[in-house]
């Protein structure tokens, strides 16, 4: 009756859905019985916190040279706007919506809206502006450090609010990392023309970090409770760019916006498929493990930072960097090492 009503187009629509609906399933298949029958799950989440440390170590060097000479406001905005339309069509995906998205609206999100709007604001907008600023203004190796402080500002907030368990063992490793970032902080480096105000820059980066970590809480809560990592993710990249853009405009910087010249679109491309990376294998990783676990396993991106700075800008490594890298991959290897305790009652 309605493929007499609408005709060829009709039966177009069903393929698409057919073949896609198969490609899931497949996709499914693999994951739960290749991947999965292999690796525990504790296992896998730890690699993909790992895989996210190196995507995290490579990008903050890269995002240095890409976001000199372009609007920080601008650069965050436009990646975030990108990366919340894919990761909205992920989750069209993942929950089977018909081409009809009304109908399957009704089923958006599992948790109260109040927590992706959190997600979004807090991590996806005023932590990228506040974080990209600072970059502007210090080393990329130094930024990277100050980053990885993350777990530090996780864990006390994972206790506090999601129960989480965490070992003697773990603060040991965390104390230890924290010695080692304290070591990178305390080394003073003279101003230079891509650093020019190192202290203004460290002190964004290091706000930028206690917001992510409330938002790294809340996303935590928010899959504990039932929702798809996709769901976080489109929250965290595409209500963090609205709230970008909006600076945009009050900043009056949408000129800046329209004068991109080539090779800053392609570097605000290439940024872009990196963070894309990097939220992917994150969200998944902290659906696994514990978030506090996960995001001490960050802190071998710096030294990946560190070294990537100074043969790409002559950054200067002085021995205390040099001092507390190895501080900090001693203290990720033993973080490796220890099983997540999760509770629910959150």
């Amino acid at each position: 009756m309605i493929y007499k009503r609408l005709g060829g187009n009709f039966f177009i629509v069903v393929t698409l859905v057919k073949i896609s609906s198969e490609n899931r399933l497949f996709f499914n298949f693999f994951v739960q019985n290749i991947i999965m029958c292999k690796l525990s799950k504790e296992s896998l989440g730890t690699i993909l916190a790992l895989c996210t440390a190196v995507i995290s170590g490579f990008a903050i060097p890269m995002n240095k040279v890409f976001v000199t000479g372009l609007d920080p406001a601008v650069f965050t905005a436009t990646r975030a706007l990108i990366i919340g339309v894919v990761f909205l069509f992920l989750s069209f995906w993942q929950r089977r919506w018909k081409f009809w998205i009304f109908s399957g609206f009704r089923r958006f999100p599992r948790v109260p809206w109040k927590y992706l709007v959190a997600i979004g604001v807090i991590g996806g907008g005023f932590a990228f502006l506040a974080y990209f600023t600072g970059l502007s203004f210090t080393t990329a190796g130094r930024a990277a450090f100050l980053h990885k402080t993350l777990p530090i500002y996780v864990s006390v907030f994972a206790v506090l609010f999601l129960k989480e368990r965490i070992s003697r063992r773990q603060w040991y490793a965390l104390l230890v990392m924290l010695i080692g970032t304290v070591l990178i902080y305390f080394t003073q480096i003279p101003p230079n023309i891509l650093w020019a105000n190192p202290g203004l820059g460290d002190l964004l980066v290091i706000g930028a970090t206690i917001l992510w970590a409330v938002e790294n809480t809340i996303a935590r809560k928010a899959m504990i409770k039932g929702e798809s990592n996709f769901i976080v993710s489109f929250a965290r990249m595409f209500i963090g760019a609205m709230v970008l853009f909006a600076a945009v405009i009050l900043l009056g910087r949408i000129d800046a916006l329209l004068a991109l010249n080539a090779q800053q679109v392609i570097n605000l491309l290439i940024s872009t498929a990196i963070l894309l990376g990097y939220v992917f294998t994150w969200y998944w990783a902290i659906k696994l493990i514990n978030v506090s676990k996960a995001s001490a396993l960050l802190l071998i991106a710096p030294v990946i930072s560190l070294a990537l700075g100074v043969v790409w800008f002559s950054e200067p490594a002085p021995f205390l960097q040099l001092l507390g890298s190895a501080i900090i991959l001693i203290g990720a290897w033993f973080v490796v090492r220890i099983r997540s305790e999760f509770t629910t009652g959150v």
